[in-house]
């Protein structure tokens, strides 16, 4: 073999192999029933216990930091019926929220909370917020200081419905009593969208607490990316939403291959001890560079939610491929962040990793590192999912994502040992 063939070969194979491995070990913590939509928490003070929920009913507990998973289907009396969003609160209470499918009452016609004081063994039947005769209450998320929970979501008032008079709005509940009531659920946006399920429709409200118990949120609709506060525990919010982002080319998408996707945001509030302590970041993706060309961004405050940064880019490729379905998690501690979202970047086909990006320097920059051990290819026809998830604790950082092989879709994990990132 000829010196510059045989150099030629190295290099591809070197290519090759930065491509073809992850650094870090894959768990596949479930395929059964065909599960997307994947949410995990970990506990904060013991990090090698974790919990992850599925669609459509299941939760999966690991005392092992994520190398074993065991089994819990999951029952309320009000029906369980998907967005599986799981938490868990400083006390160690281990909360799954979903929505309804109730024997007596309408579909998602309220957001179910329940929860779990024995690490996942037994559950309580559910308490619920948002009833509202048979309007439809949906995409919901969660955040917690102490015994207090607070969660917001989209209220429809009939869903899919194309009808002007039909609008969609953001809802706010709290419960001062770790989840076993809830106070009455009220409007928080002043901007209503439709009720199609699409990019006029308000929707991708998640709740973040500040320092001083601010509660912050921040949602996409016709009004583009909007953000609100409120400094009274709920019981009143900004007269005007702030506006974060136009986001003009709207939240929902298409992305070739995949069923439905969506640029919904994520809010986060560092609350470390470190410099940027306080600073509210909010993570999203869109096709601002083109429809072939999704990326994530994101936008920060630091003077609590006044005024806002110019978008930046999270993910640092060069080409004019897709990075799309992101979720971003903040270390408590030393207020690092960290988002996973699905990448096209070293194909030119419907090949899909999946990435990790993270900023040390309260994202004035971003590193990637491909976390997935191979691409998958999604089908078209196959549900697939609306959202990723990350949770980060002590040296353990846990991205959970779908992937699908032959059609059908399967979730995982990645364990990453913070001391190990480059």
């Amino acid at each position: 073999m000829r010196l510059s063939t045989f150099l030629f070969f190295l290099l591809s194979l070197s290519c090759f192999n930065l491509v073809g491995q992850s650094e870090f070990e894959n768990v596949k913590i479930t395929g059964a029933n065909d599960p997307n939509e994947p949410s995990i928490a970990i506990h904060p003070q013991k990090e090698r216990w974790m919990a992850v929920g599925v669609n459509l009913n299941r939760v999966y507990i690991s005392k092992n930091g994520g190398k074993k998973w065991k089994k819990k289907v999951m029952h309320s009396d009000f029906g369980v019926w998907g967005d599986p969003v799981m938490h868990i609160s400083e006390t160690g209470r281990i909360y799954y929220f979903h929505l309804s499918n109730p024997e007596i009452g309408n579909w998602i016609d309220r957001i179910v909370c329940q929860y779990s004081d024995d690490k996942g063994k037994t559950w309580t039947p559910g308490s619920f917020t948002g009833l509202n005769g048979e309007k439809a209450q949906d995409k919901h998320w969660v955040a917690s200081r102490g015994d207090t929970l607070v969660l917001t979501w989209t209220q429809f008032d009939k869903y899919g419905s194309r009808e002007a008079s039909d609008s969609s709005n953001i809802y706010f509940s709290s419960s001062i009593d770790a989840g076993e009531t809830w106070s009455d659920a009220i409007r928080i946006n002043q901007v209503s969208g439709d009720c199609v399920d699409s990019s006029n429709t308000t929707e991708g409200a998640v709740p973040a607490f500040g320092n001083e118990g601010e509660i912050y949120v921040s949602w996409a609709g016709p009004a583009g990316l909007r953000f609100d506060k409120s400094l009274d525990g709920g019981k009143t919010w900004l007269k005007n939403d702030v506006l974060i982002d136009e986001n003009y080319t709207g939240w929902n998408y298409s992305i070739p291959g995949i069923y439905r996707t969506n640029g919904m945001p994520i809010t986060l509030v560092d609350q470390s001890d470190g410099p940027n302590r306080g600073t509210i970041y909010v993570c999203w993706s869109d096709q601002r560079n083109g429809a072939e060309n999704t990326d994530v961004f994101l936008s920060n405050s630091k003077d609590k939610g006044a005024t806002w940064s110019e978008a930046v880019r999270v993910n640092d490729d060069s080409t004019n491929r897709q990075q799309f379905l992101c979720w971003m998690s903040i270390h408590p501690e030393t207020g690092a962040l960290y988002s996973v979202f699905y990448d096209r970047r070293n194909y030119s086909d419907f090949q899909t990793d999946v990435y990790l990006a993270y900023s040390k320097d309260g994202a004035d920059s971003f590193s990637n590192l491909r976390i997935s051990e191979k691409p998958f290819v999604p089908k078209q026809r196959v549900f697939f999912g609306d959202y990723t998830n990350i949770a980060v604790s002590g040296n353990s950082l846990r991205p959970v994502w779908a992937r699908m092989d032959g059609g059908s879709t399967s979730v995982w994990t990645a364990l990453i040992d913070l001391r190990k990132l480059p």
